[in-house]
């Protein structure tokens, strides 16, 4: 699996691996890449089946093969240690790392994540799956902004979603990949596994995500002792893109703060 790797900002610099939801492309983080690009090293990728690593995926496709199709690729690229920001999607991939590779996930930020699909979600992507069986892509696709971005935000910025919706349409990852990557995050449970996880943890969350209860974090937040729980006032289930100033300095700020609570935490040990 390709990934995109920055160059390191100075020697010795932490990495970052940003992990993006069902949408599976890494340019989703681009809001935040210059901003990390300062201080870490910076990798971004496409998930399996997706932009730059298209391809089939396997009937029983779940979220431990998402998470180590990316161990392997890091492990390839030489990255042994690493913090992980993931939305979503990619929030569960993070959890997955962190419970299978507790050596090598040094923190990890969960944006808008949960433990197990809430009810509300569900039914969320229920609705969307009709659309996608009745309507085929372009469906999907005009109706996506809509669970992603809050009302005003798209308002003011109806050209952008065109382009948007023009882009994610010539890039569509196919109704087959779609359905295998949703049926995969939606059969995912972390309420027993995240007792596992032993580096710090951030949850941000926005409170008037449309598709993912601000619920879902404070029960994340509860069954990890120890864990930072920040909410943002808004900013729909795209925080980070509708609110890139002020997420970009809760995660610079957040990221500083895991790193050395995790090296102060490994030099009690020494």
């Amino acid at each position: 699996m390709k990934l995109s790797l920055s160059p390191l900002p100075f020697a010795d610099a932490p990495v970052v691996v940003l992990i993006a939801g069902l949408g599976g492309n890494g340019s989703y983080w681009l809001p935040q890449i210059a901003a990390l690009e300062q201080e870490y090293q910076v990798v971004c990728y496409d998930q399996r089946g997706t932009g730059n690593n298209a391809g089939a995926l396997p009937e029983d496709y779940s979220l431990a093969q998402m998470a180590d199709e990316l161990w392997q690729a890091l492990a390839q690229a030489g990255v042994t240690r690493f913090c992980v920001v993931g939305h979503a999607l990619g929030a569960l991939i993070g959890l997955q790392l962190a419970v299978d590779h507790p050596g090598a996930v040094s923190a990890l930020v969960c944006v808008n994540g949960w433990l197990t699909l809430h009810p509300h979600t569900r039914r969320c992507f229920q609705v969307r799956e009709r659309l996608l069986h009745a309507g085929g892509a372009q469906a999907w696709v005009e109706a996506q902004a809509l669970f992603l971005y809050p009302a005003d935000w798209m308002a003011a910025r109806m050209p952008r979603m065109e382009a948007e919706e023009a882009l994610a349409l010539a890039h569509f990852q196919g109704k087959e990949t779609l359905l295998r990557r949703l049926y995969a995050l939606k059969a995912a449970d972390y309420s027993r596994a995240v007792a596992q996880i032993r580096c710090p943890v951030h949850i941000i969350c926005s409170a008037d995500d449309l598709l993912v209860p601000a619920v879902c974090s404070s029960l994340l937040h509860a069954a990890l002792p120890g864990s930072v729980h920040t909410v943002m006032p808004g900013g729909g289930h795209a925080c980070n893109v509708t609110e890139p100033d002020i997420f970009n300095a809760l995660l610079l700020n957040g990221l500083a703060s895991l790193l050395h609570s995790h090296n102060r935490f490994y030099k009690e040990l020494q």
